[in-house]
């Protein structure tokens, strides 16, 4: 018995437990397409070949594993790259695969000829080729191991014509061992350095604990909730590690982050890179006589740290296990309840001035008043994208998170046009769940057709745009009088199928919201355009949520 290359791609993506996959179809992949599609995996085909890729991200950050995106040879793959540095920069597991003119013709000038794996090897964690169609399954593991492992990352797996169409015996198939990954465990730390943490934190005064992503690919909420608790320390996040723990939690104070981390004389970084999104640590944001711990699953990261005076090597989950081990009431809440009132008071009166803001009735509509529109509309357990620039700038200022992997945004790349395709991802991933993309007008743009895939795969994700004409940039507000761009988005969204509304005053949000959210109860897409004030400029100098001056 024989098996063709394509079914056998097929069959071995089934087994890794792939459910969903985003694609663009072309050639040599149509067969392995429609294999998948046998297989029962569900094929959401995009309009650009980077939705695809963000699509596969979305999906990954929610649900915590693996994204799927395929598509065709040259051009086509090419087009992953965007999405696929994107992943690579904000250590995302997303498994690319592409097809490639066919390796008997390779060097004579065959259709689309080109070197894909070595163009993919700089945007992603590992770039291979395969030689052998009996070898697919083998390299398919491999590749989802490697997105997986450590540091999360892309991958990418170039699939050559001949190859997928290739019968191969079944008895010379590689078939790897599926459970080899329930036999690995978590590193831990050096438990000589854990004690030393213990030690170092249990004499602070004014202790300080900031966590990013690599908490949530690590699990490690529940872990990091029992730290919290039990020490009572203060916890900040970087901006897509928001919901690991509630933000309503009585430790944490969003809108006193900066007099925190200029105070702090401990500071316990876990599981994210120390880089401009913290002020690589440096002062004045952060206290000059501070002394900082790190957590990362990579040695490099601790090794390479500007600042660190304990480096704790291992995974997230168990070494924040290993310090609650370690603790056994030495660190408690009570010795830092001056700190906390501290923050605590401090929180309260910026949180007052900063509902006043929310507030506004102004007209133009102030970005802000959009926000808080939002943050009343969703619900707690709601999927928040936020992609532009201004906007995403009065988004993390602004709207709190409760729930981890259920934050995502343009990340430490800064990529416009990743926020309606990460939504429909996030969507795909988990249908029962109330997903919002908070958009403004140029990155809406980038991507804006993938609309018409929202509506064709019946993916009711609630798109609101601020419209502030930023996606002609500042240069025509230096020429007053000059047509900003206020682009009709929503006759746009109308004519694809979504249901659509135009907002241009304040009071009218709510309800336009509203209205949205009835029709996502009935399957159908909305977005809703909302005209804002275009000489709104969000003051924040970093990339953090809520007070970051």
């Amino acid at each position: 018995m024989t098996i063709q290359g394509s079914q056998l791609l097929a069959k071995a993506l089934k087994r890794q437990g792939v459910d969903t996959m985003f694609f663009l179809m072309g050639g040599p992949m149509l067969s392995a397409e429609s294999s998948c599609i046998a297989e029962g995996i569900r094929a959401i085909d995009v309009r650009h070949e980077q939705a695809a890729a963000m699509m596969a991200h979305g999906y990954a950050r929610v649900l915590n594993r693996p994204g799927l995106c395929m598509t065709a040879s040259g051009p086509g793959t090419l087009n992953l790259g965007t999405g696929l540095a994107t992943s690579l920069v904000d250590c995302t597991p997303v498994v690319a695969i592409g097809g490639s003119s066919a390796l008997k013709e390779w060097g004579s000038g065959a259709f689309q000829e080109f070197d894909q794996v070595a163009a993919m090897r700089p945007l992603t964690k590992w770039s291979e080729r395969i030689y052998e169609a009996r070898r697919i399954p083998e390299l398919v593991d491999k590749a989802f191991k490697i997105a997986a492992s450590g540091k999360p990352g892309p991958v990418y797996l170039d699939v050559p014509g001949d190859i997928a169409h290739h019968q191969v015996e079944e008895g010379a198939i590689v078939w790897p061992e599926y459970d080899r990954g329930t036999l690995l465990g978590r590193p831990a730390a050096d438990p000589t350095l854990v004690e030393r943490a213990i030690t170092l934190l249990s004499g602070a005064k004014r202790p300080v604990l900031l966590w990013g992503s690599g908490a949530i690919w690590a699990n490690a909420a529940d872990a990091l909730r029992v730290f919290v608790d039990k020490t009572g320390i203060p916890f900040y996040t970087t901006p897509q590690a928001r919901g690991v723990i509630p933000e309503d939690h009585a430790s944490c104070y969003p809108t006193a982050r900066s007099r925190a981390f200029k105070e702090a004389d401990v500071i316990l970084i876990v599981g994210t890179r120390v880089n401009y999104v913290i002020s690589h640590t440096r002062a004045p944001r952060f206290n000059e006589q501070a002394k900082f711990v790190r957590i990362d699953i990579d040695p490099a990261e601790v090794a390479t740290s500007p600042r660190l005076d304990i480096g704790l090597v291992g995974d997230a989950r168990r070494v924040v296990e290993q310090l609650n081990e370690a603790n056994e009431g030495r660190i408690r809440p009570e010795l830092f309840d001056e700190w906390r009132r501290s923050l605590a008071d401090e929180h309260q009166r910026r949180h007052q001035a900063q509902e006043i803001k929310l507030s506004t009735d102004q007209n133009p509509i102030h970005p802000l008043r959009l926000c808080k529109e939002i943050r009343d509309f969703m619900d707690r357990e709601a999927i928040l994208v936020v992609d532009g620039q201004e906007i995403l700038n009065y988004g993390r200022q602004s709207i709190p998170g409760y729930l981890p992997g259920h934050r995502l945004n343009s990340g430490t790349f800064g990529t416009m046009g990743v926020g309606l395709p990460y939504a429909l991802g996030a969507q795909a991933a988990r249908a029962d769940r109330q997903v919002i993309c908070l958009h403004g007008d140029g990155s809406f743009g980038i991507n804006a057709m993938e609309l018409d895939t929202a509506v064709r795969h019946r993916l009711p994700v609630i798109t609101v745009i601020s419209l502030n004409g930023g996606w002609s940039a500042d240069v025509k507000r230096d020429r007053p009088g000059r047509d900003l761009g206020y682009t009709r988005y929503d006759k746009m969204a109308e004519a694809l199928g979504c249901y659509a509304e135009y907002v241009e005053e304040p009071s009218g949000i709510g309800p336009a919201l509203q209205r949205a959210g009835d029709a996502v109860g009935k399957g159908v897409p909305a977005l809703v355009n909302v005209k804002t004030d275009p000489n709104a400029m969000a003051s924040v100098a970093k990339f953090s949520f809520y007070d970051v001056t």
